[in-house]
C-alpha cells in the first residue's frame, strides 16, 4: 500500500463550516412534526413562560414540532402525559423519568426555623386534602403575611412557600386549572450518592442540554452547565467536572476561532440537513434561537428579548418572535389578537424581502398561527 493511500485513510475529516452548522442546528431542532409525547421526548425539555403573546412560550415552541397542535394542548393533556413541571436550566416541562436526575434537590438557601414550620404546615395540609388549589391554602394560611416578590411587588408568603416546596421536590404540579397550578404531595426515592452514580447523573444532564441546544460553542455550553445549578444545585461540582471532560465525550471542532460541540453520533455535514422554504415565527425561548451568542454568529445580528425592557427603550417590541425563512433570519414579528383577529407587525435587519415567495410564506405562517390560536 502506498504512503498516499495510508494517509488518505487516516486523515481526519474536515470540520463543518459555519453555514453547515447553521443548517444542522435548524434541521435537528425543527424535526418533522410528530405526536406530543414524542416531541417532548425528543426535545427533553420545553421551557415555559406565563406570558401570552399571543400564546405561551411552551405552546409556541411545540406548535412547530407537534402535528395539529393548538394553543393550550399541553396544559389540557398534561395530567395524562408522563411529564412534570420542574426546573432544568430554566422552568419548564420534562419527562417524568428525568426527575431521577434532579431529585432529591437541595435548595441553595435553607429556610430558617419559622419558614420551615410554615412550610411544614402547608405540606401537611396538602397531604391531608390531596390535590389542592392554592386559593384554599391562601385562605387558610393568610396569617403567613406577605413579602417582596421576585419581579417586584408583594406576594403572599404561602405562595412563595408552595413554590419552595415544589422546587424542593415535596410537591408536584398535578394539573392546572385555568393556568393555576394544582399541587399534590410527592416523595422522591432515595438516590445512590456514590461518586460514580453522581457523576453518571451529571453526565446525563449535560447530554440532555447538548441534545437540546446543539451545536454549542464552548462558551455557551459552559454557560448552560452553570444554569444546571438551578435544576440540580446538588450536582453542581459534578456537572462542572463533566463539562471539563466534554472533548472526551462529544464531537467537537475548531471553527472560525470557536470550539463547537455536538452529540458524538451526529454529523453536521450530512446532506439530510437541507433547509426547506417554510417561514416560521419562533418563540424567544425556542431551542433554535435560545442561545443568543450562537444566534449572532449564525445570522449576524443581535436578537433581544425586550418584554422586561421599558417600552420607550424597546427596539424590537414587547415579545418579538424571530422570523426564520428557510435558513435565513431576516427579522422578527410582534403578534397580537385584536377583536378576534390576528394582527402582526414586522421588523427587519435590512430591506424587507419583496419576493412573491416571501409574501406567500408569510401568509401561510400567519394562517397556521390563526389555526393554532383557534381563530381560523
Amino acid at each position: 500500500m502506498s504512503t498516499t493511500a495510508k494517509t488518505s485513510r487516516t486523515r481526519k475529516p474536515s470540520p463543518p463550516t459555519l453555514d453547515e452548522l447553521r443548517r444542522y442546528a435548524i434541521a435537528r431542532s425543527l424535526f418533522k412534526p410528530t405526536t406530543l409525547p414524542r416531541a417532548i421526548a425528543r426535545l427533553g425539555f420545553v421551557q415555559a413562560d406565563p406570558m401570552r403573546a399571543p400564546a405561551r412560550a411552551q405552546d409556541l415552541i411545540l406548535r412547530h414540532r407537534v402535528s395539529g397542535y393548538r394553543a393550550g394542548d399541553l396544559e389540557q393533556r398534561y395530567a395524562r402525559l408522563k411529564i412534570e413541571e420542574d426546573c432544568l436550566v430554566n422552568y419548564g416541562f420534562v419527562e417524568r423519568r428525568t426527575l431521577a436526575l434532579l431529585h432529591p434537590r437541595e435548595a441553595r438557601r435553607s429556610w430558617d426555623a419559622k419558614t420551615r414550620e410554615q412550610a411544614e404546615q402547608l405540606l401537611a395540609a396538602v397531604r391531608q386534602r390531596g390535590p389542592t388549589h392554592p386559593k384554599h391554602l391562601l385562605e387558610e394560611f393568610a396569617h403567613h403575611g406577605r413579602q417582596a416578590g421576585y419581579w417586584g411587588g408583594e406576594l403572599n408568603v404561602s405562595t412563595q412557600l408552595l413554590d419552595g416546596l415544589h422546587y424542593r421536590g415535596q410537591l408536584r404540579v398535578k394539573r392546572r386549572d385555568n393556568g393555576t397550578r394544582v399541587y399534590e404531595a410527592i416523595a422522591h426515592p432515595e438516590q445512590d450518592q456514590s461518586p460514580a452514580a453522581r457523576t453518571q447523573r451529571a453526565e446525563a444532564l449535560l447530554d440532555m442540554v447538548l441534545a437540546l441546544y446543539a451545536p454549542l460553542t464552548a462558551a455557551s455550553f459552559g454557560y448552560l452547565t452553570s444554569l444546571l445549578g438551578y435544576g440540580a444545585p446538588h450536582l453542581r461540582a459534578e456537572t462542572r467536572a463533566a463539562f471539563k471532560r466534554a472533548k472526551q465525550r462529544y464531537a467537537h471542532a475548531q471553527i472560525e476561532g470557536q470550539t463547537w460541540y455536538w452529540p458524538a453520533d451526529e454529523n453536521p455535514r450530512s446532506r439530510r440537513h437541507a433547509a426547506d422554504a417554510q417561514l416560521r415565527l419562533l418563540a424567544p425561548f425556542d431551542p433554535v434561537v435560545w442561545d443568543r451568542r450562537r444566534f449572532e454568529l449564525f445570522w449576524g445580528w443581535a436578537y433581544r428579548f425586550e418584554a422586561y425592557t421599558p417600552a420607550a427603550k424597546r427596539q424590537m417590541g414587547h415579545y418579538a418572535l424571530p422570523l426564520l425563512w428557510g435558513e435565513e433570519m431576516p427579522g422578527w414579528a410582534n403578534l397580537r389578537v385584536d377583536k378576534g383577529r390576528l394582527r402582526h407587525e414586522l421588523g427587519f435587519t435590512g430591506a424587507r424581502p419583496r419576493s412573491a415567495a416571501f409574501r406567500l410564506a408569510l401568509e401561510e405562517e400567519l394562517a397556521r398561527i390563526e389555526q393554532f390560536l383557534g381563530l381560523a
